[in-house]
């Protein structure tokens, strides 16, 4: 049996990696603006991101794509009893994929280190989709 809250944790240490990448974000900007590689007006528009924090803002962006299908189906899952054990270990799995993928996002962006987190993610928010389904067509 699992706590009713367990399916919520995951998404909260979700929430945590993106604010963690607005003050990641917001401190390269800076920085960048101090040394005079950019100035405040480029950040009005965002059409050139400062060399240093285009990392950061390319995954930040990214933490509003995939992500956002993890959060429906957790919720989804909460709402329909469909969390257990085993999706809840799927939804950490998933937040630990995206704080690798973003930490490589971050520092060196090699796709060959990113790529496989990202498709480790893809596979657990897969795995907790067709769990979804499979429990809404058993109840």
């Amino acid at each position: 049996m699992i706590s009713n809250e367990a399916m919520i944790w995951p998404m909260i240490a979700h929430a945590a990696l993106v604010l963690a990448l607005y003050v990641q974000l917001s401190r390269r900007r800076v920085a960048a603006v101090k040394a005079g590689r950019a100035t405040v007006a480029q950040f009005r528009e965002n059409l050139r991101e400062p060399e240093e924090s285009l990392f950061v803002h390319n995954n930040l962006k990214n933490q509003f794509e995939l992500p956002m299908f993890f959060h429906i189906v957790c919720l989804a899952l909460f709402a329909v009893d469909g969390d257990n054990i085993g999706t809840v270990v799927l939804a950490w799995l998933f937040v630990a994929s995206r704080y690798v993928h973003a930490y490589i996002h971050v520092t060196t962006n090699r796709i060959r280190h990113r790529r496989p987190a990202f498709i480790a993610g893809v596979a657990t928010l897969l795995g907790l989709w067709v769990w979804l389904a499979f429990w809404l067509a058993l109840t």
